[in-house]
């Protein structure tokens, strides 16, 4: 019944078994908390995980590939993963927040008089005139760090890497927050100079590595997303970053505006519908031959069936659909679809989890 979910595939050089990507997700959880979690996923028959804010440079948010600590949880979260017959991703992240900026705000969000809801708009603001006065010197130094990542990513038991094109990629890729008059800036062409130079770093470093690309798109008309790539500039990014490396692109609204228009709730105005990404994801198939992963809303296996079979996609990435039932995999794949828990897209323990500090839950669990 669900011949195109169950199908392998060829992903940019890595066989997976299946169609299905636990798409990359903070979770901020305990450590021993987040690799059960992390191998209930796996168990429950995805293809692959994508871990997801791996960042690139020795210092930054999250466990670090340079130090001895942060290898150990990557190799763990590698050992439960592929012992379960899943493959996984680390997706290397660099962050486009100006510490320096941040600190201004410490004191309010110490006291409580600003809140992280309130934090987030107030960071987003910094984005711009960060990434415009980043020196070139500097520019070149992260762009070419992500090699090195890339490569301690892969003997710490990754089988891909994802470049994050959202944060640092995605706000130079935008002339939002770009306003540089450098070889980095201006242009279309110029704007993809970071990501392809990073993407780019990693090919030279490791000429094998499957390569995945998070394509973050921005909208207008209605406004949604403010880093990442206009759909008319598409056709200009998705070619410049097939020819630096990347073997397959994982398309989503881009970021930097309210959280709950990347995670969109069910009643959200503009991305409520099963599939909501789907047609950013349509227009980069129509660009390249390579495998393309949609995102979104996504839930219901005949309708992922649908699109899958239909060539809208190659594979489809859930992430609160995969919390609410990690084995939404296994029960499509054996036929007992209907046994499936929903994801009805509520946000209250998911996002509201992560957002209030108690780490990503579910409606569904027993805590």
């Amino acid at each position: 019944m669900y011949e195109t979910i169950s199908s392998p595939l060829n992903y940019g050089g890595l066989r997976l078994k299946n169609r299905i990507i636990f798409a990359p997700t903070t979770m901020g959880l305990p450590q021993e908390a987040y690799l059960e979690r992390m191998r209930r996923i796996a168990a429950g028959g995805c293809a692959m995980i994508i871990i997801g804010d791996v960042p690139v440079l020795p210092h930054g948010f999250g466990p670090s590939l340079y130090s001895r600590k942060g290898m150990a949880f990557y190799r763990a979260v590698a050992d439960v993963v592929h012992r379960e017959g899943c493959m996984l991703c680390a997706q290397l992240h660099q962050t486009d927040s100006d510490f320096k900026a941040m600190l201004k705000y410490v004191p309010g969000v110490v006291t409580k008089r600003i809140s992280m809801e309130e934090l987030r708009p107030l960071l987003n603001r910094q984005v711009g005139p960060y990434i415009t006065g980043l020196p070139e010197k500097k520019v070149a130094q992260i762009t070419d760090a992500f090699g090195q990542a890339a490569q301690l990513a892969v003997e710490a038991g990754f089988d891909m890497v994802q470049v994050h094109g959202d944060r640092m990629c995605g706000s130079f890729s935008s002339a939002l927050f770009n306003h540089r008059a450098d070889r980095y800036g201006g242009t279309p062409a110029n704007r993809a100079r970071f990501a392809v130079d990073a993407v780019s770093a990693i090919r030279r470093r490791l000429p094998q590595l499957p390569i995945d690309y998070k394509l973050a798109v921005r909208q207008e008309e209605p406004h949604y997303g403010n880093a990442g790539v206009l759909v008319s500039e598409l056709p200009v990014f998705v070619p410049l970053l097939e020819e630096a490396g990347v073997t397959s692109f994982h398309v989503t609204l881009a970021n930097h505006g309210e959280l709950s228009d990347t995670i969109p709730p069910k009643n959200h105005p503009q991305f409520g519908a099963e599939g909501c990404f789907l047609p950013f994801c349509r227009r980069v198939k129509e660009l390249t031959s390579l495998p393309v992963c949609g995102v979104g809303g996504l839930t219901d296996p005949g309708f992922v069936e649908e699109q899958l079979k239909a060539g809208r996609m190659d594979c489809a990435a859930m992430s609160r659909q995969l919390i609410a039932d990690p084995d939404w995999p296994n029960k499509v794949l054996s036929g007992r679809g209907e046994e499936i828990r929903r994801c009805v897209r509520c946000n209250k323990e998911c996002l509201g989890g992560m957002m209030a500090h108690r780490g990503v839950h579910c409606i569904y669990e027993d805590r």
